[in-house]
């Protein structure tokens, strides 16, 4: 089996996506990269790259910044910053498709609540979705609904365990996500 390595060069590849608070908490987060080894340096990128953005208004389209070499696409919503990072050789525009796709993925899987609250009630469906998204840095999938079936499929709790109104949201966006295709 090949090892790949982001740093071959032998395609586009993802730093980190980061899904933080108002607050600049996390609330979901991966990291693809070597470059911040420890928790403490993740955390201290999480401040740097929230204290850079926060004076920004990038809630109807993605902006972009620069922050120690790295390239960072991001987008508010809500109580929600959503946030790409990519190296300084990386296309933005691709960054930036991961990150609406990411956004996109997250709103169908929150039934269009895009909020704290509901984004930590469904945590594991966000895990979910940035494992469909990139795997070892590698871009994988940059498509919301079949990012989002794929996430709530790899949940799969059977009807019987779910209450009718949960029930009824299920099959809602199955015919949703199916409808999409």
């Amino acid at each position: 089996m090949a090892n790949f390595s982001t740093s071959d060069n032998c395609c586009p590849s993802v730093k980190n996506i980061l899904l933080l608070d108002s607050e600049g908490k996390r609330v979901a987060v991966r990291y693809y990269s070597d470059d911040w080894p420890t928790n403490v340096t993740k955390l201290a990128f999480e401040k740097n790259v929230f204290i850079k953005t926060m004076k920004t208004n990038a809630r109807m389209e993605a902006d972009i910044t620069i922050l120690d070499d790295n390239i960072i696409v991001y987008k508010f919503v809500q109580d929600l910053h959503f946030f790409v990072t990519g190296s300084v050789e990386e296309n933005e525009l691709l960054l930036s498709s991961v990150l609406q796709e990411f956004f996109d993925a997250v709103t169908l899987l929150l039934r269009n609540n895009v909020e704290k609250r509901e984004a930590l009630e469904n945590l594991d469906l966000i895990f979910l979705c940035l494992d469909e998204i990139v795997d070892r840095g590698i871009i994988l999938e940059t498509d919301a609904s079949v990012i989002a079936g794929k996430a709530i499929h790899a949940t799969g709790a059977p009807l019987a365990e779910q209450s009718l109104t949960q029930a009824l949201a299920t099959a809602r966006e199955h015919l949703t996500i199916s409808l999409l295709k």
